[in-house]
């Protein structure tokens, strides 16, 4: 007699027809599409939770850019005079800071000038 392993397969099946429910279609009913529509979809989430990533600290440096240089510094002099600081706040915090407590990022701001003007002082 011919082993099937049915009940492991109906499982299998029934658990891929569960986790495509939402999607349209053949998509959501049958179970060769269903598997495939899964496939493509992990694949998909799997790429964009890194790309989430990349977004948000782009979006961040654009916030911090635009709030920097309306005291008339750039992004890039702003992180050069942070890090002569030696002060460690992600861009995550310091584009919260920019958006929400202006008072805050400006000191941050004169904090990262004055250290811009000790490092070119040391260095000449």
């Amino acid at each position: 007699m011919r082993v099937t392993n049915a009940p492991a397969s109906w499982k299998r099946r029934k658990r891929t027809i569960k986790a495509a429910k939402g999607f349209r279609l053949r998509r959501s009913k049958l179970y060769r599409y269903a598997a495939d529509a899964l496939d493509h979809g992990r694949q998909y989430a799997y790429r964009d939770r890194r790309n989430k990533k990349r977004s948000f600290r782009a979006l961040w440096q654009i916030r911090i850019n635009a709030a920097t240089r309306s005291v008339g510094l750039t992004y890039s002099r702003f992180i050069e005079g942070l890090k002569a600081a030696q002060i460690t706040l992600d861009r995550k915090v310091l584009a919260d800071l920019a958006a929400t407590d202006a008072a805050a990022f400006g000191e941050l701001v004169k904090v990262a000038q004055d250290a811009l003007k000790t490092k070119a002082a040391k260095a000449a």
